[in-house]
């Protein structure tokens, strides 16, 4: 693969982490596992440390950016940034014209991803199942949180960036969802449809700080400790399933920043309880097949990665016994 071809499919993998970071309840970094970049994503930002910048004054720029991966982080923020900037408006207006299809494929993808992270752990056994079980109970907890009302000011942009970050690189756990909890995904979507360069450099820098001390420790548990830490993160992702459960019964509703009414705490319900309770149709074979095509998508491109590496595999290897 030619490295125009390999940046313009990193590129696009950032893009579906900044579409999927756009809803509330899902992860940027489930996409991440179903691309396949997460660990090397991870590694990246763990790198950004003293030691880059030690390289950067003793051994130069070139030095320190082959250390951090500079090349491939900075493609994967481009999309992912291209994509947030792009795509908010789209993504927003799905949400809320054809919830529960959106939640539908949302849904498919989260539980196949979680089956591609479970199969990982070689052995289940009674610390992984720990894990598991924690990792299930801490998404289902934090994403039927309750929102809090909290004042938009920049030390709540820069902690909510912090915190957010964290969430986003794990998956299961929704950055945005993190922002609604905090009262701020409101007033950051319209932050980045007024392009209010203030308000988003301070979400930016929380996001940075937050993303320097998290993903070092998940790096070294990932390194150390990684079967329970892969049980850990399925559980994060099953359990993030009751957030995006395509039918829910809205039991209140709050105003956005630009004062419309928009759900405040929904319970989930069976389709046919979703009908009988709001006079809506339930679209549940559109739905299902919508989760059928996700749980597709995962799958193909599963296998066109391992082909795609197969056959990149095979060229270097001509070429070493050619020479």
């Amino acid at each position: 693969m030619s490295q125009k071809l390999k940046y313009a499919a990193l590129f696009t993998k950032g893009m579906a982490m900044g579409a999927a970071d756009v809803v509330p309840g899902v992860s940027g970094g489930t996409i991440a596992f179903i691309v396949g970049i997460y660990d090397r994503l991870l590694q990246s930002v763990s790198h950004i440390n003293h030691h880059a910048i030690r390289l950067l004054f003793t051994k130069g720029y070139k030095a320190a950016w082959e250390y951090i991966d500079g090349s491939f982080l900075c493609t994967l923020l481009a999309g992912i940034v291209f994509s947030i900037l792009t795509l908010a408006r789209v993504i927003s207006y799905l949400l809320a014209t054809y919830p529960i299809l959106l939640w539908s494929f949302f849904f498919g993808l989260i539980v196949v991803s979680s089956f591609y992270v479970g199969k990982e752990v070689k052995r289940w056994r009674l610390g992984c199942i720990v894990s598991g079980v924690f990792g299930g109970m801490l998404a289902i907890i934090v994403s039927t949180a309750t929102p809090a009302e909290m004042t938009a000011s920049y030390p709540m942009f820069f902690l909510g960036g912090m915190v957010a970050i964290c969430a986003m690189i794990l998956p299961g756990i929704s950055g945005s969802f993190i922002l609604l909890l905090f009262g701020l995904y409101g007033h950051v979507m319209l932050a980045i449809k007024d392009f209010d360069l203030l308000v988003l450099a301070v979400l930016a820098a929380g996001c940075l700080s937050g993303l320097m001390m998290f993903s070092n420790l998940l790096h070294w548990l990932l390194n150390h400790k990684r079967e329970i830490t892969l049980a850990f993160l399925t559980g994060l992702m099953v359990g993030s399933l009751s957030k995006v459960w395509p039918w829910k019964q809205t039991i209140s509703y709050r105003l956005n920043s630009h004062g419309e009414q928009v759900p405040l705490i929904q319970h989930n319900v069976l389709p046919w309880q979703f009908q009988a309770s709001t006079g809506q149709s339930d679209q549940l074979l559109v739905a299902i097949t919508i989760m059928l095509m996700a749980v597709v998508l995962v799958i193909a491109v599963d296998k066109g990665q391992k082909l795609l590496k197969a056959r990149f595999e095979n060229r270097a290897d001509c070429k070493n016994s050619t020479i």
